[in-house]
C-alpha cells in the first residue's frame, strides 16, 4: 500500500534541502512518506551526482567579499558553479553569502577549514555536495583570503566576478571611503605588492635582464645599461605597487599621497584580491 504525499510534505522537504518540487516527491516516494530517509535519499543522489561531475570545470560562480562590523576582520570567497545562468541565481548568490557569513564568524585559515565549518547543522563540504545533487552543476569553494588589521574594508567589484579587501594602518575619519577607493584601485590596477619591499627578488632580477637586453638591443653601451635599467626598474614599480601607483582618482598624486592626505600618516598594511577564474 503505498502512503499518500502531501504537497505540504513536498513543500517542507524542499525548504530543508533547496531540492526541486518533483524530486522531493520522488524522494518521499521511495522512502515512503519517512521524511529522514527522503533527505537521505536526497543527500545520496547530491553525492552521487557530484562524483560524475567532479572532474567538470567549475570556472563560473561569484566573489563575496564581506568585513566585521567592528571593522578588524575581512574575508573574501569565492564559490564556483558551471554556467553563468546558475552563477546569476538569486538562491545561488544567497548560498555563497550564507558561507562567506561562515568564513567571517569562524575566521578559518585556510579553503579546507573552511569547508569543515558547519553550516545550517551541516559541514560546508556536505552542503557543497548536496548542493551540486540540486543545482546539477559542480559547486565548490576554489579560493578564500583573510585580513586583519586596524581598518578592513571590503569591495566586491562587477556583479560578483572580483572582489578585494584592503587592511589600513588606521581607524581614521574618512577610512572608509578613502579605503573604498584603494580598492577600486586594486582592482582596476591589480599591483603585485604593496610596495617595493614586497615584490619578489626573482621579479626584480628578471626585469633587471630584460631592461638590459632591451638596451644592449637598441645598440646603447653595456656600461650604461646598469643605470638605465635602474630607471626602468623604478618606473616597473610606479607601475606596479599599490602605494606608488598613480591614483586612478587623481592623477597629481600617488596612492601614499591621496592616504596621507585623508589622514597623516594613514596607509595599506595588506590587501588580498580575487578575481574569478583566475
Amino acid at each position: 500500500m503505498s502512503v499518500q504525499i502531501s504537497a505540504s510534505d513536498v513543500n517542507k522537504l524542499r525548504q530543508q534541502t533547496g531540492a526541486g518540487m518533483m524530486d522531493c516527491k520522488k524522494a518521499l516516494v521511495e522512502a515512503n512518506g519517512d521524511f529522514e530517509a527522503a533527505v537521505d535519499y536526497l543527500r545520496k543522489k547530491g553525492a552521487k551526482v557530484a562524483a560524475s561531475r567532479q572532474d567538470r570545470d567549475s570556472n563560473e560562480g561569484v566573489v563575496i567579499a564581506k568585513s566585521s562590523t567592528d571593522g578588524k576582520t575581512g574575508i573574501v570567497v569565492e564559490v564556483n558553479c558551471e554556467t553563468d545562468f546558475v552563477a546569476k541565481n538569486a538562491d545561488f548568490i544567497a548560498f555563497a553569502d550564507k558561507i562567506a557569513e561562515a568564513a567571517l564568524a569562524n575566521t578559518p585559515a585556510t579553503v579546507e577549514e573552511l569547508k569543515a565549518l558547519t553550516l545550517d547543522g551541516k559541514l560546508i563540504s556536505e552542503t557543497l555536495i548536496e548542493q551540486t545533487g540540486v543545482i546539477g552543476e559542480k559547486i565548490d569553494v576554489s579560493k578564500y583570503e583573510i585580513v586583519t588589521g586596524d581598518k578592513v574594508v571590503a569591495y566586491i567589484h562587477g556583479n560578483y566576478r572580483l572582489g578585494v579587501l584592503v587592511g589600513l594602518s588606521a581607524d581614521a575619519e574618512g577610512a572608509d571611503e578613502a579605503g573604498k577607493d584603494v580598492a577600486m584601485q586594486i582592482a582596476a590596477m591589480n599591483p603585485i605588492a604593496i610596495d617595493k619591499d614586497g615584490v619578489d627578488a626573482n621579479t626584480i632580477e628578471r626585469e633587471i635582464a630584460i631592461a638590459k637586453e632591451q638596451i644592449i638591443a637598441e645598440g646603447k653601451p653595456a656600461e650604461m645599461a646598469e643605470k638605465i635599467a635602474q630607471g626602468k626598474l623604478n618606473k616597473f614599480f610606479k607601475e606596479t605597487t599599490l602605494l606608488n601607483q598613480e591614483f586612478v582618482k587623481d592623477s597629481s598624486k600617488n596612492i601614499a599621497q591621496f592616504l596621507d592626505s585623508v589622514s597623516k600618516g594613514l596607509t595599506v598594511t595588506a590587501f588580498k584580491r580575487v578575481q574569478l577564474g583566475a
